[in-house]
């Protein structure tokens, strides 16, 4: 008697087993596929309209004002996939492929700094978000400096990261690199240089990264954006009245009085010169760039939760 209920209790026990083991299967596999929440890491989906066509986005939080992302030259928004976790923390963030970038619609257009500028309006309005601190990489500079000039009232800060407020180099200089851009061979004159630009510290990982998203940007765009970054009417002098945070890569390309010409443009200017990065300083220190950029919200009390 005692052996066969041994028996059944042991059997029992097998079959409870099988059945909670089932359970966390079951379990595991609902999560892995469900979608997940607004506001999630994983961020919201979204294409905005412009002019006819898609600006594609991701929004991570709520909020009507929010931190946006812009990418440089021949990148996309992959390139701040490292910070949007750290920032997100901190407020509402949106990352954005600007027009002929990443999965953003690619169409024969010139793809100026003004275009662009309109991109991020047509993405904040699509997010309902009133009010943005932008923050723009190369580049992504004088587009956001661009959309300051037209939304001023939607701007509450800008950041700066290794991007220029005045013309880089001479016309000999900017002829010789549109010359390689045109070009049968562009995709390798294209490599070069952001390999040079890029700095010795960048892992192969990250360059890969860089490397990936320039080869899948069109060469028209690639050609275009440059011509639109070259154009002489986006220099102007004009102020910067918000405040501003410049991080900037140490490098021979800056001239010595470049901190002193940002405070004449940006007044309320918080001027950083890192040294021993490149020009992807962004993607080589995640962590410190996320330090500096909260650190500048929290001093000039923007996008509090």
């Amino acid at each position: 008697m005692i052996s066969k209920l041994q028996h059944f209790l042991v059997s029992e026990r097998v079959t409870y087993s099988r059945w909670l083991l089932s359970m966390l299967c079951l379990l595991l596999l609902v999560s892995a596929v469900a979608p997940q929440k607004p506001g999630s890491s994983q961020g919201e989906s979204h294409h905005a309209k412009l002019d006819g066509k898609r600006v594609y986005y991701k929004s991570y939080g709520k909020g009507s004002e929010a931190l946006v992302l812009v990418h440089c030259w021949s990148c996309n928004m992959d390139h701040w996939r490292d910070h949007i976790p750290g920032l997100a923390k901190r407020s509402r963030v949106i990352a954005l492929d600007l027009p002929g970038h990443g999965q953003s619609d690619k169409p024969e257009v010139a793809y100026t700094m003004d275009l662009f500028a309109r991109a991020i309006d047509a993405v904040l309005r699509d997010a309902g978000v009133k009010r943005a601190v932008l923050v723009g990489h190369s580049i992504g500079t004088p587009v956001i400096r661009q959309f300051y000039r037209k939304y001023p009232q939607k701007t509450l800060a800008l950041v700066i990261v290794d991007g220029a407020l005045r013309p880089f180099g001479n016309k000999q200089m900017a002829d010789s690199m549109l010359a390689g851009l045109r070009a049968p061979n562009y995709k390798e004159a294209g490599t070069q240089m952001l390999a040079a630009m890029s700095g010795p510290q960048l892992s192969p990982e990250i360059q890969e990264r860089i490397k990936e998203s320039f080869l899948n940007t069109p060469q028209q765009v690639l050609v275009s954006a440059m011509e639109g970054m070259m154009d002489d009417s986006i220099w102007g002098q004009d102020k910067i009245d918000v405040p501003v945070l410049a991080v900037m890569a140490k490098s021979p390309f800056w001239p010595a009085d470049t901190e002193q010409f940002y405070r004449s443009i940006a007044p309320r200017l918080e001027f950083q010169m890192w040294d021993g990065v490149g020009h992807f300083l962004m993607m080589e220190k995640p962590k410190q760039f996320n330090e500096a950029v909260i650190a500048f919200l929290d001093k000039n009390s923007l996008l509090k939760k």
